[in-house]
């Protein structure tokens, strides 16, 4: 298996969120929305549009933000997942979902949307999290999520700060490899370029090193019709590790500037008066 806790997931976040509405003029409204950072867009939200929040919650507040989907690999792949959850009937992918049924309060209707989507492609292969950050909101989904989709609870474990090099800290640990084989992957045998991002086993002391591309291949052989891995086998220490832990590890170490992650919160979605 792959590390264990929150600490696995860490990195840069992107979640698509649920909020629900607790003013008793407007109580049981929801509204779903794409975030790099809850706390703050949730205080966006309540201080009205002029303070950053969407027109669609501006004036309506207090919202409470119950629930988030997090995990997703970039900013792109949580506003398609944003998208579709706030328009499932325009989905190609939820074309088997039933539309809201008279008398199925709002809330009710976008877990039975989010319950689909969970077990449909592509977000049915992403290393997503379900996060109820109030647990007195929580409902079962129906369908469950798949086993490698973690319910969680609470906010969201702060950003790490951790960089690229300590991702494997044990890869160095009691052993001393000779530097050619720490610049060739393991599985192809040919150079790895730092801009290739290797993937290494976290297991403590385990030599893996490889390219993105050829762990996806040696995983994929044992689901030799799709594209991207859920889990697999390290072809070294033989340990089961899940696709997903190891993107995150690559990936510490290479968020961008925060000023940057503010503008992908603004997107055109906001902007609709309708």
């Amino acid at each position: 298996m792959g590390p264990p806790g929150d600490s696995a997931r860490l990195g840069r976040f992107f979640g698509v969120y649920l909020l629900y509405c607790l003013n008793p003029r407007y109580q049981g409204r929801v509204y779903v929305g794409f975030t790099v950072n809850p706390a703050r867009r949730v205080l966006q939200h309540n201080r009205g549009r002029k303070k950053g929040g969407a027109w669609r919650t501006s004036g309506r507040g207090p919202w409470e933000m119950v629930l988030i989907v997090h995990g997703f690999p970039s900013a792109v792949a949580a506003l398609r997942f944003e998208w579709a959850w706030q328009h499932p009937h325009a989905s190609r992918r939820l074309a088997h979902v039933t539309p809201r049924l008279r008398g199925e309060a709002s809330f009710a209707f976008h877990l039975r949307v989010l319950a689909q989507m969970l077990r449909a492609a592509p977000w049915v292969r992403l290393p997503l999290t379900l996060r109820w950050l109030r647990a007195d909101f929580r409902r079962e989904l129906c369908p469950p999520p798949p086993p490698h989709i973690p319910l969680a609870f609470g906010p969201p474990p702060p950003p790490a700060s951790v960089t690229r090099c300590q991702a494997n800290p044990f890869a160095d640990t009691e052993r001393q490899p000779d530097q050619d084989a720490e610049t060739r992957c393991s599985l192809c045998a040919r150079a790895l370029q730092d801009e290739d991002g290797p993937l290494c086993c976290p297991q403590p002391g385990c030599p893996l090193r490889a390219h993105m591309i050829c762990l996806a291949e040696e995983f994929l052989r044992e689901e030799p019709g799709q594209l991207l891995p859920l889990e697999g086998q390290c072809p070294r220490c033989k340990n089961s590790l899940l696709w997903g832990d190891l993107i995150w590890l690559c990936r510490l170490g290479t968020e961008e500037e925060e000023e940057d992650l503010e503008l992908e919160e603004e997107h055109w979605t906001d902007m609709l008066e309708t």
